[in-house]
């Protein structure tokens, strides 16, 4: 049995293959850090729907950066994937995966584009609007004074 552990090809495949053990267990520890903390995890579960339209929204705003829109329209294609990224079977992260990656993408895109790209494109309610704002940590806008 060592005999055929011992070959090249063996050898490459069992490389690759711990390669993409070691790549997946980083990417479970990325997301086990950046997830929304205490009740946020359950908001974002909340607002999954409107925040998907706010996504497809994002994606076709001709006023955002390119480079935003480049990476909404990559999380779509993620979110389009038949297969999870997490198993269900891991805890805390398995059924929360795509919420946690839909905030982690969120967060950098509003940034980006701002609190009033955002409050253009937010198809829910107030409350919803705000809940999102402390999800992805972006600011209330500066109220000009007269």
């Amino acid at each position: 049995m060592t005999a055929a552990l011992d070959t090249p090809l063996a050898q490459l495949v069992l490389g690759i293959a711990a390669g993409v053990l070691v790549a997946w267990l980083a990417l479970v520890a990325v997301l086990f850090a950046v997830r929304p903390r205490g009740g946020l995890l359950r908001e974002a579960l909340r607002l999954l729907p409107d925040t998907l339209r706010l996504i497809k929204r994002l994606a076709g705003d001709p006023e955002l950066p390119r480079g935003s829109r480049l990476l909404v329209g990559g999380l779509l294609a993620y979110l389009a994937l038949p297969f999870d990224l997490v198993p269900d079977f891991v805890p805390v992260l398995g059924y929360a995966d795509d919420a946690i990656i839909v905030a982690a993408v969120l967060r950098s895109v509003v940034h980006r584009a701002g609190h009033d790209a955002v409050r253009r494109n937010w198809p829910g309610t107030e409350d919803g609007f705000a809940a999102l704002r402390e999800l992805t940590g972006l600011p209330e806008p500066e109220r000009v004074m007269d």
